[in-house]
């Protein structure tokens, strides 16, 4: 496919571009930042005459696209003030949406966030593992952008039935350099338990995306994205009864198994993942 990926010079951004070409796909670079080069366009997202002309066509990088990939944002919380947040991340992804859809593009994945699930979790989750069955509890401006935009994908298929968008809940970015860090974690269940111990490794993130893209069904699904195992060397059943002791566990959990539950994931996108920081560390 010929596919944009906006946010591409970011930590996600990077391995999914590397990922999509080393499977076939042409792939144009889009971001407000980065380097400058063949492969790379400089886009200022919450301009959306920018926006729109980069997914139209751009002079010897493309004349037309198959499907986007959205990952343009302000990546959390704090980085900008709550109001730029909001406003960056809600303007680029209306301008993403609405372009792709002025230019006849069908098939849209996007990073959405595991925060949408109710992080910090500073209240329980309703039960662990967490999913995709119940209503999203945004506990921040940040996540309440994450919250807005999946209320803005699912009006928009409900406008043009034969438009496919997925949001992808990924769990804390990491690359196999963030490793080094992780058996620190170990000494304090409490520093992690703000996303039940949680992540996902950028290559796996990139699969997602791929899986994500080769199934485009119409309509819009949401799936939460994290690696297999979590941050921690303790079995998860024990965390679970620590620090949570009055929340459902809802099955029995292998030793490390990851509290974000990714089976929507793997039973509907074939998503499987093939990274862990144990392998590293």
């Amino acid at each position: 496919m010929r596919i944009a990926v906006t946010g591409a010079s970011g930590k996600l951004g990077r391995s999914v571009v590397s990922h999509l070409r080393d499977v076939g796909n042409s792939v144009i670079a889009l971001d407000i930042v980065g380097e400058r080069g063949p492969g790379f366009t400089q886009v200022d997202f919450t301009d959306y005459g920018q926006t729109a002309d980069a997914l139209f066509s751009i002079n010897d990088r493309h004349d037309g696209l198959d499907a986007v990939v959205h990952l343009a944002a302000a990546p959390a919380g704090g980085i900008l003030p709550d109001s730029r947040t909001f406003h960056n991340n809600m303007m680029a992804t209306f301008n993403v949406f609405q372009g792709a859809r002025r230019a006849g593009i069908k098939r849209i994945v996007y990073a959405s966030s595991e925060t949408v699930l109710g992080l910090p979790f500073l209240t329980p989750p309703p039960y662990i593992p967490v999913d995709e069955e119940y209503d999203t509890r945004p506990e921040s401006v940040y996540s309440l952008t994450k919250h807005l935009e999946e209320q803005l994908a699912i009006k928009l298929v409900r406008w043009d039935p034969e438009l496919s968008i997925t949001a992808l809940r990924f769990s804390n970015v990491m690359d196999p350099d963030d490793y080094a860090a992780f058996p620190a974690f170990d000494a304090d269940p409490g520093l992690r338990k703000w996303n039940l111990w949680g992540y996902i490794d950028g290559r796996d993130g990139a699969q997602a995306v791929e899986k994500a893209l080769a199934l485009g069904k119409p309509g819009f699904e949401a799936y939460i994205i994290a690696a297999a195992d979590t941050v921690m060397s303790r079995s998860s059943a024990e965390l679970a009864a620590e620090v949570f002791p009055s929340v459902t566990v809802t099955k029995p959990l292998a030793e490390n198994e990851t509290l974000l539950s990714i089976d929507k994931a793997r039973r509907d996108l074939g998503y499987a993942p093939q990274h862990s920081w144990r392998d590293h560390v």
